[in-house]
């Protein structure tokens, strides 16, 4: 077993043991086992983190026998000197807060009020750095009292989840790259990010579409750019895309309306060293209140925009609210009235679709995630919206994906492309033939093959026309198919001509003539059966 599949497997199984204690206390499956599950492992990584940088700071404690004596006999200066050292994306955490002091007080009494004094302290001293926005100025900060949760035996619980957490270290586990963190964080939430969450249920995008999605976005180096997305829920989009930029050349902002979305979002970028975009992570109703916001009120542009909106949501509530003037420009196609019965129906992804249009720089790319009926729609504010991404020569093409890609819906999606510097030809993919069908659950999902997201990537990046997958079309092209942006209403259909001899010919006109002759045949005799079927009828 290699080592980071060795860390992999030690990391799985201590998150496994948390849910078990969980269990044990009667939160198995419980709203609040996500909110405890999530703050204590985040608890971990930053107290190893912190307990990893100091180590490598100061070698003494790194070769003490007892290093946390050896912290602990530290001067405050000396102390303070250190912290100074340590990388922005390191929390500030005193010897007495750190887990395995904790550990050596498990018996004191009221230790769950200790532990809770303990995280808040903590989420208290870090909270300029680590703590989401909401869109009213409100910070949510890093932890709050968890023993609450539990109706009796909080001692009991915390003693349990502090014992959980001494028995691995993840300081060896810092060296690892994008992908070994990404496969925890999706394992760490695949029981809280589904689609039971009722109204606004976020939905887990899978990598597969992530990838493609960054990599057919970003082809070449750049270097302090922005990205955003604004229904960002637990990151994945945004992951992948500052992956392929690179996290130390771009900065992350975000909006999304679920509390549970930005404290995963933040929980995602802490893990991938995006610590310094956590102040744009922004809690709210981005159609109702964007937040980001340039210095004279307009809103602010980005470089890469990435999303996986919400299709269908009842905004009914607010829906007049965005009929202004100053939303003029931002739904420049419409905003889809209020239905008399299935509120729950209206296209909200359509207002997402403008929004980000709106929010994209002179020279700005974007990857959205759509229903497929909107590359085909014959009217409404979804053609209109593709016949001015065709009058603003913002195409950049788009990717039909397999069905059930998504295991939680069975909409059919496409990916969207937006490149405002792209004046020339628009990529078009069928993909939906690609991909082997799995069981999840109760569901079925199609998962691409590694060699058919490279063989996306590589149709889309070289601008090639593959038969029966994809085509490459002029904007003029898109007009005289009334705005279609799918593949398949592109390809040509062929006739195969092949060359036969005068007698292969003579041979086949006979074998079609002997077999026609055949069928009327028994045409005839059916037609006689039926005829005298009806002469026997008589009426009773």
């Amino acid at each position: 077993m290699t080592t980071s599949l060795q860390f992999e497997t030690q990391t799985k199984n201590l998150i496994d043991e948390l849910k078990s204690v969980c269990a044990n206390y009667g939160l198995g499956n419980d709203g609040n086992e996500f909110k405890i599950i999530t703050q204590v492992f985040l608890y971990k990584f930053l107290n190893d983190k912190f307990v990893h940088e100091i180590k490598e700071l100061e070698p003494t404690i790194a070769n003490a026998e007892k290093w946390e004596d050896t912290l602990r006999n530290l001067t405050e200066d000396d102390l303070e000197m250190l912290t100074l050292q340590m990388s922005e994306s390191t929390a500030n955490i005193k010897p007495e807060q750190l887990i395995s002091s904790l550990f050596e007080r498990q018996n004191e009494p009221k230790f769950a009020e200790l532990f809770d004094t303990t995280l808040l302290a903590i989420a208290a001293a870090n909270s300029e750095i680590f703590s989401v926005m909401t869109e009213g100025g409100e910070k949510i900060v890093l932890f709050e009292n968890i023993s609450k949760y539990v109706t009796d035996k909080r001692d009991e619980f915390c003693k349990a989840i502090i014992n959980k957490l001494v028995n691995f270290s993840f300081e060896h586990i810092f060296h690892e790259k994008f992908d070994f963190y990404a496969t925890i964080f999706e394992y760490l939430i695949k029981d809280y990010n589904t689609n039971s969450g009722g109204k606004y249920a976020e939905y887990f995008t899978p990598h597969a579409v992530a990838k493609i999605m960054a990599r057919c976005l970003v082809t070449e180096e750049v270097h302090s750019v922005t990205c955003y997305d604004p229904s960002a829920g637990s990151g994945t989009l945004l992951m992948n895309l500052a992956h392929q930029i690179g996290e130390d050349k771009c900065t992350v902002y975000s909006q999304d309306i679920s509390q549970k979305s930005s404290n995963l979002l933040r929980l995602n970028l802490i893990l991938n060293n995006l610590v310094h975009s956590i102040p744009n992570i922004v809690k709210g109703n981005t159609i109702l209140d964007p937040y980001h916001k340039d210095k004279n009120g307009q809103l602010q542009q980005f470089d890469y925009i990435v999303s996986n909106p919400p299709f269908k949501l009842d905004f009914s509530d607010y829906r007049d609210e965005l009929d202004t003037k100053e939303n003029h420009d931002r739904f420049f196609a419409g905003i889809p009235n209020v239905p008399k019965a299935k509120k729950e129906s209206m296209a909200i992804y359509l207002l997402f679709l403008q929004h980000i249009m709106h929010s994209l720089t002179d020279n700005g790319k974007a990857a959205i995630v759509v229903p497929t009926g909107f590359i085909t729609a014959q009217s409404g504010i979804d053609k209109k919206i593709r016949e001015q991404m065709v009058a603003r020569k913002m195409l950049a093409g788009v990717v039909s994906m397999p069905s059930n890609i998504f295991a939680t819906t069975g909409t059919n999606v496409s990916v969207l492309f937006l490149d405002k510097q792209n004046q020339g030809d628009v990529v078009l993919i069928d993909a939906s033939k690609l991909g082997v069908t799995i069981k999840e659950g109760k569901n079925q999902k199609t998962v691409l093959q590694p060699e058919e997201e490279e063989h996306i990537i590589k149709t889309f990046n070289d601008k090639v026309a593959v038969d029966d997958f994809s085509v490459v079309v002029s904007y003029d092209d898109i007009k005289a198919k009334n705005y279609s942006l799918s593949a398949g209403q592109y390809f040509e259909v062929k006739i195969e001509y092949v060359d036969i001899t005068a007698d292969e010919f003579t041979s086949k006109m006979k074998t079609f003539e002997s077999n026609l002759e055949s069928l009327f045949n028994k045409s005839k005799i059916l037609e006689n059966e039926i005829q005298n079927n009806l002469k026997r009828l008589m009426y009773e």
